[in-house]
């Protein structure tokens, strides 16, 4: 005779799948769940880490930016110094300039020509004289341009009185004395103009 199974095994088949469905899906979940977590750990530490090193690299900036700043401290010391050497050096050059300008006078001065007034202000000579022709004078604007001592000889007037019979006629010259700190300006503007 055929057994018949009367004991209801597809309810437990059923329910055997079901536990074994829920368990695979739970184990599915919890892998999923720790490689999520695994992966935002791994994510996370590297954040912190770029954290932790623009950090570090904002520190050693602002310690590089306060040396940059002694450094332009440093400079402008540097050039306030160099500035005042100029200056110390265009003086003591410039320390026997009334035996110079007059000796160089002397050379210049061509015969024709009469110097009746001289004036230093600063570094400019200003000449008042005589000359017998305006040959003579530009004899003497050409020694002046080649002098080592003078240069930018300007000539402001000649004036020639032609009512009364004159061989002379007057004149008025400015001169520029080379490497002379300007006693009107201020040292930096001496040294600059010096320096020129």
């Amino acid at each position: 005779m055929a057994h018949i199974n009367l004991l209801p095994w597809r309810e437990a088949q059923l329910k055997a799948r079901q536990t074994e469905y829920f368990t695979v899906l739970a184990v599915v979940a919890l892998s999923a769940f720790a490689l999520v977590f695994l992966v935002g750990q791994f994510y996370q530490a590297r954040v912190n880490g770029q954290v932790s090193l623009n950090q570090y690299l904002r520190n050693e900036i602002q310690q590089l930016d306060l040396k940059i700043g002694e450094i332009k401290v440093l400079n402008e010391k540097k050039q306030a110094l160099e500035k005042r050497i100029r200056v110390v050096e265009q003086l003591q050059r410039s320390r026997n300039v009334g035996t110079q300008v007059l000796d160089e006078i002397a050379k210049v001065v061509p015969a024709g020509i009469y110097l009746t007034q001289m004036e230093k202000k600063g570094n400019t000579l200003q000449l008042q004289g005589k000359s017998e022709s305006n040959n003579h004078l530009a004899n003497m604007i050409r020694e002046i341009e080649s002098s080592d001592l003078f240069a930018d000889a300007t000539l402001d007037s000649i004036i020639s009185d032609e009512e009364t019979v004159k061989l002379l006629s007057d004149f008025k010259m400015r001169v520029r004395i080379k490497g002379l700190v300007d006693d009107a300006a201020e040292p930096d503007a001496g040294a600059a103009q010096g320096g020129a």
